[in-house]
């Protein structure tokens, strides 16, 4: 999908996510708590960073 990120821990995948805020939630429903996702070590950023969704703003556009 456009605009989408792959979650992972390892080789498993946990979700995809659209938004930053997607990501948190993945992370919390793995019982993988992160306070904050943008700047925490626990999360290695591919592709980009966290304020870095391809696609984004045409999908809130539409």
């Amino acid at each position: 999908m456009e605009g989408s990120r792959r979650v992972t821990e390892g080789d498993t995948t946990l979700g995809i996510a659209m938004h930053v805020d997607d990501v948190s939630q993945i992370l919390r429903l793995a019982d993988l708590y992160v306070t904050d996702v943008a700047e925490s070590d626990f999360i290695d950023w591919q592709g980009g960073g966290p304020d870095d969704w391809p696609g984004l703003s045409e999908h809130h556009e539409q």
